[in-house]
């Protein structure tokens, strides 16, 4: 089955971004710009780019013909990204849709990432009918990654599994991930939160190397559809999150998920430190 489809999450509400703002130093103009734009739309470094556009360029370079980008209702600014995107003739070998996730009338925020897949399945049925990619709109993640996961496989999902030492974060940040459980032929057996440090050095690999997910992955619509229909909200942050829904089904279909490793730092865009990482 091919995957040239690409959904990339990009409908939260950058709240973590927002509030690190305040103290981040950045000039006026950029400050003036991140507060207004989602984060993934936040001009970048010297050419002045957003990571959205950097991630649609390894898109085509990955060769995926179709992209889904997952907004919130107010979503102009993307539209109007779009239109300055493909007036380059090289960037009209993909096609660009929409798709937007509604907040419940009973809650403030959106519900979550299960929840924005599950809109955008909703709205885009043939997703239903396909295996298609997943990231988070604000990793820029490489090529050789969007193309490791269109690779044939038996496993009806996949995902990348990064070596923790590889990603180039502080340390700080790397305890805040969850560790992968992975079996002797490649396959999750699961994702453990917060592990004691004691157990850590149970998780590695075959190759002695921690691995940790950074919410890309490709799934097969029907399978993972009634994983996101059925997802229970995390108590801590109340919302149905692609992690939470991506643990059951490891847990209960043997050999669903495959993981493909890989040793990479990736470009992200968690707060405002993170922007000035790009700019100097």
């Amino acid at each position: 089955m091919k995957n040239e489809s690409l959904v990339i999450m990009a409908g939260g509400a950058s709240s973590r971004m927002k509030r690190s703002l305040a103290s981040s130093g950045l000039d006026d103009k950029t400050l003036a710009i991140a507060k207004n734009l989602h984060k993934t739309l936040i001009p970048l470094g010297e050419a002045q780019k957003p990571l959205l556009f950097y991630l649609l360029k390894n898109a085509i370079s990955a060769k995926i013909k179709r992209v889904y980008v997952i907004t919130s209702p107010e979503n102009a600014a993307f539209k109007e990204f779009a239109k300055e995107f493909f007036k380059e003739e090289a960037h009209k070998n993909i096609s660009l849709h929409f798709a937007v996730q509604y907040v419940p009338e009973d809650r403030a925020k959106p519900l979550g990432t299960a929840d924005a897949l599950q809109q955008c399945i909703d709205q885009y049925p043939e997703l239903l009918k396909e295996r298609f990619t997943v990231c988070n709109g604000d990793n820029l993640y490489s090529t050789d990654a969007l193309i490791d996961l269109k690779k044939e496989r038996t496993a009806p999902n996949a995902l990348i599994s990064y070596s923790s030492a590889g990603l180039n974060f502080s340390d700080e940040r790397i305890a805040k991930f969850a560790l992968m459980d992975i079996d002797e032929n490649g396959f999750l057996k699961g994702i453990v939160e917060k592990p004691n440090p004691e157990e850590v050095d149970g998780y590695r690999d075959a190759e002695g190397i921690l691995r940790v997910s950074m919410n890309i992955f490709s799934f097969s619509g029907d399978v993972v559809y009634p994983y996101l229909e059925n997802c229970l909200l995390d108590p801590v942050r109340d919302e149905k999150e692609l992690p939470q829904a991506v643990r059951k089904m490891a847990g209960e279909i043997d050999g669903g998920i495959y993981c493909y490793p890989r040793s990479e730092a990736i470009p992200d865009l968690t707060d405002a430190n993170d922007i000035k990482r790009f700019i100097g």
